[in-house]
């Protein structure tokens, strides 16, 4: 990437940064560990502005840091294949929808590596609705209780989802063990119903099961085609040995993914050795930047990239820029919320599939009298000392 342009006079004038409410369909429920995650996540987004362009995306800098970090040269800030340098990656996703800006290009086309399969070129890239928590426990009847899971399903396949991800491991901690496992299990087929025979279904257990839980539920739902089992339980190189051997003895095809919780790092080595197929650190953190390098080290293992997304809406968004420059990227994860103040309208959801759009940096607008009101009451603004 030919970064030349950016001479020295370019430096960051203005940082900008405010807390965005947004607001999902429906609350999300509990999963195997948490209690309800609520119906209201928040979008932290710094604005920075470097000459005339402004850039915008998630962050989680302080004013101190911005403090530091203002009247900084942009150029300092990029590496040549224009990746943010670790030091500022506090403010990563603002920067590279400002260099996309600057430069009139999208992040996906800023990034795109040849060999990347020709669908995802298009930035057309494969999304899940990852809406599915438990949502359903104040009801007892089981029959009631899929019913509800169904419902919820249909209301992302009417929004354009043919993907799911199911979260499971009710037993862990919400029900009886036997009888949650056997209401996720349920649950599963019902889901399976609604996302038809092409439609993808994952779960995710967040640690909840044990290896024999997890057998039996593989077991039990092999009709069902399950593409991936995630975070069944927590990292352990022999736990996971030995699914992987009891799943080749039984002609079991599911996917193993990891990465959401702990970020182990040995991940990584257990992608390489093939004892893990998925690996899902999150977009933000480490974030884009370094899934660029990680991504291309899991493409040449033969392993899925499936950077976690969830609870941050901006991620929705940023995800499958990532697949431009990741020829094994698997999904963009889906929590669906709108945000007073921010368009995502041009992406679109249809047939599983995500549209990126083309317009400069993210494609994202981000209306400034709405964020402007917010960070004049509850955020803060820091200006380059001339």
């Amino acid at each position: 990437m030919d970064l030349t342009s950016l001479q020295e006079s370019y430096r960051l004038d203005e940082i900008e940064w405010a807390m965005l409410p947004g607001e999902r369909p429906r609350e999300a429920g509990c999963n195997a560990r948490l209690a309800a995650h609520g119906k209201n996540p928040v979008a932290r987004i710094a604005k920075i502005r470097v000459g005339d362009t402004t850039g915008f995306g998630i962050s989680r800098i302080s004013k101190e840091q911005a403090q530091k970090l203002a009247g900084t040269p942009v150029q300092e800030m990029f590496y040549e294949n224009g990746a943010v340098k670790e030091s500022f990656r506090v403010l990563e996703f603002p920067l590279l929808d400002w260099l996309g800006k600057f430069t009139g290009r999208s992040v996906h086309d800023l990034f795109y590596q040849p060999g990347v399969p020709p669908i995802k070129r298009k930035r057309i890239v494969p999304c899940y609705d990852t809406t599915l928590y438990f949502d359903e426990l104040h009801l007892t009847d089981d029959l009631a209780a899929v019913e509800w899971m169904k419902r919820e399903a249909q209301e992302g396949r009417d929004r354009g989802h043919r993907n799911f991800k199911i979260k499971v491991g009710r037993g862990a901690r919400w029900m009886e063990t036997r009888k949650g496992l056997q209401r996720d299990i349920d649950v599963i087929r019902a889901v399976r119903e609604v996302a038809g025979p092409e439609g993808k279904i994952m779960i995710d257990a967040n640690n909840g099961y044990t290896l024999n839980m997890t057998k039996e539920l593989l077991m039990e739902t092999k009709d069902s085609s399950l593409y991936w089992i995630e975070e069944a339980f927590h990292e352990d190189r022999v736990l996971y040995e030995d699914l992987k051997e009891w799943m080749t003895k039984h002609r079991i095809t599911v996917k193993i993914a990891d990465g959401e919780g702990q970020a182990d790092p040995r991940l990584m080595e257990w992608a390489k050795d093939k004892i893990i197929d998925v690996v899902q650190y999150d977009i933000i953190n480490p974030g884009f930047s370094e899934w660029l390098t990680l991504g291309s080290m899991l493409d040449a293992w033969g392993a899925g990239s499936a950077p976690h997304s969830y609870g941050n809406i901006i991620g929705n968004y940023v995800n499958g820029h990532l697949a431009a420059a990741v020829k094994g990227f698997e999904f963009v994860e889906w929590d669906h919320a709108d945000v007073n103040g921010l368009d995502g309208s041009a992406y679109r959801i249809e047939d599983g599939f995500v549209t990126i759009p083309d317009s400069p940096g993210f494609g994202l607008q981000l209306d400034d009298e709405a964020f402007g009101l917010v960070r004049r009451e509850s955020g803060w603004v820091v200006k380059r000392a001339d």
